[in-house]
Order: structure tokens, then C-alpha cells, then sequence
């Protein structure tokens, strides 16, 4: 049987990205925690945390992990139905990836209703869509958005519609430019982080390969401003420049040619009443706030 107050002493120091913070959130001194670790590993027989900063769960530690998140989620549909002592039952609180467009666009306004009504807490963790299923893989959320279809073992996923984006730029920069394939072809690119293949994908349809110059700016509001500012071309979420658009600070590049980027919804099977609650409400709301674009 496994000690859940040593599981829940590594779920905390892998949640906090460390091992003070882990021994403040839990009450106990970093010591104290340093040996529930250590007594964890001693009884699985194998490491649970890579020492870093902040410490990484190994391939044993991100199982144990993927336990712990479902276990807490289990223990909150006993305590709705069962006379458990100990006063009311607090905020119940679920970490979740998903992609900074999302969060910037359709999340909130898909969720705060259930959130308020649920009384749930959301620990909120961005990566680009194309790579956030690997928390799901670690551990480390009870649910994600990306753009994977295919769910990790023990998870579900539901599609939820598709992003739109668009090649824009500032309208002075491309006054300057008549040409969109000097825009392309000349003018830096901003791009979101090592991971985001938008630009790469948009240039590929319009026939041009290999590098190209471009900015990193892993921030959904500075991109945009960047990009505002003149200081090259972007994709950006049709639903996160609408504003820009109809005022004329931003165009398109390339009027009429986008990228649609399917969004699914990944969830532990075996997550609880509230992870499918949470899940049935995504259902609803967020074809309602996505483009759901010319895929099928």
C-alpha cells in the first residue's frame, strides 16, 4: 500500500518547484519533506525526483504522480457522499495546460460560471498547444488543451474546435510593403517560443522553406504588441485581434489564407464527478467560442 503523505509530499514539491515551498504549503520543515521523500523512494525501490531546480519527476516519480492527481479528485466524490468529519469541504483545486491563446481567448469565459458555481480553484499552466499533452504524460495536470488528438493511456480527450489564425501585420509596415511576399520573404517573424510551428506551417503554404528571421516573445499580449508596434508579421488567434482588425491597426498579410489549429480536450478516465463535470461544460461552451473554420 502506498503512504499518501509521502505522495502527497512529492505531488506538492513537484507542484511548488521545490522543496521549501513544498514544507511551507504542507506545514513541515524542508527537512521533514526531504525524508518523506526519500522514505517513498526507499519503498518503490527506485528514485522519484531528479534533484533539479526545479526537481523534475522521473519516469517512477510521474506515475506516482498521475496517481496522486486522480486519487485527490476520487477523495472529493467520498467526502459529497459520505458523513466525513472535519467541517465543510474546501475549494476543490485541479491543474490544468493549456496553450497561452487559450487562455488569452476563449478559457475563461468557457469556465468562470462552472468555476463560481463548483467552487473550484484552477492552478492554470501555459504551453504551446503542439506540447502540452507532456504534462498529462508527467503527472502533472488532472486535464490539458492541445492539439493532439490521441489521448496518454488513462485519458480521454474531446475535441473542442478549432483556433483560427492569421498572418497579420501592422497596416504602416505593410504600406511600406505592398508585396506580401517581401513581408514574408524580408521582415522578421515574431514566434511564440521554440515550439511554435505556426509561422513555419504558414510560410510552407505559401511556398517558402527553411529559416527566417524572427523574434521569440512567449507572451500572447506582448506578441500582439510587437507586433502593432511594426516590428514584423505573426499568427495570431482571430478571436484575439478582432478589435485591431476592424480598426485597421492590424491586416492580413495574405487576406483570405489562414491556419486552423484543432483544440482537444484531454481528461483522466478515472478523474472524478468534477473532471467530467468540468469536461460536460467544455462540451458546451467552447464550440460556442471557438472558430470552428472549414475543418470537417
Amino acid at each position: 500500500m502506498i503512504d499518501y503523505k509521502l505522495l502527497e509530499a512529492l505531488a506538492t514539491v513537484v507542484e511548488q518547484g521545490g522543496f521549501e515551498r513544498a514544507a511551507s504549503r504542507l506545514g513541515l520543515s524542508q527537512s521533514a519533506v526531504s525524508q518523506r521523500i526519500k522514505l517513498l523512494e526507499s519503498r518503490i525501490g527506485a528514485p522519484v525526483l531528479l534533484r533539479a531546480t526545479p526537481p523534475v519527476a522521473t519516469p517512477a516519480g510521474q506515475r506516482l504522480l498521475n496517481h496522486a492527481q486522480q486519487v485527490r479528485l476520487l477523495e472529493r466524490d467520498l467526502q459529497q457522499d459520505l458523513p466525513m468529519a472535519g467541517g465543510e469541504e474546501g475549494p476543490a483545486r485541479l491543474r490544468v495546460a493549456l496553450n497561452a491563446d487559450s487562455l488569452a481567448t476563449w478559457w475563461a469565459p468557457a469556465v468562470a460560471k462552472f468555476c463560481t458555481e463548483e467552487r473550484l480553484l484552477l492552478d492554470l499552466l501555459t504551453d504551446d498547444q503542439e506540447v502540452g499533452l507532456r504534462r498529462m504524460r508527467a503527472g502533472e495536470v488532472a486535464g490539458c488543451v492541445c492539439a493532439t488528438s490521441d489521448p496518454v493511456a488513462g485519458a480521454r480527450s474531446l475535441r473542442l474546435g478549432n483556433m483560427r489564425y492569421l498572418a497579420v501585420a501592422s497596416a504602416s509596415l505593410l504600406a511600406d510593403h505592398a508585396d506580401p511576399a517581401r513581408v514574408l520573404e524580408r521582415l522578421p517573424a515574431v514566434v511564440f517560443g521554440p515550439d511554435d510551428q505556426l509561422q513555419h506551417r504558414f510560410l510552407l503554404e505559401c511556398g517558402y522553406q527553411g529559416e527566417f528571421p524572427h523574434h521569440l516573445c512567449p507572451s500572447s499580449e506582448g506578441f500582439v504588441q510587437m507586433l502593432s508596434a511594426g516590428m514584423g508579421w505573426g499568427m495570431v488567434p482571430q478571436l484575439q485581434i478582432q478589435g485591431q482588425l476592424h480598426s485597421g491597426e492590424l491586416r492580413e498579410v495574405v487576406p483570405g489564407r489562414h491556419v486552423d489549429v484543432p483544440l482537444y480536450w484531454h481528461y483522466w478516465r478515472h478523474g472524478g464527478r468534477l473532471l467530467e463535470a468540468l469536461t460536460r461544460c467544455l462540451e458546451r461552451r467552447a464550440p460556442l467560442l471557438l472558430t470552428d473554420g472549414d475543418a470537417a
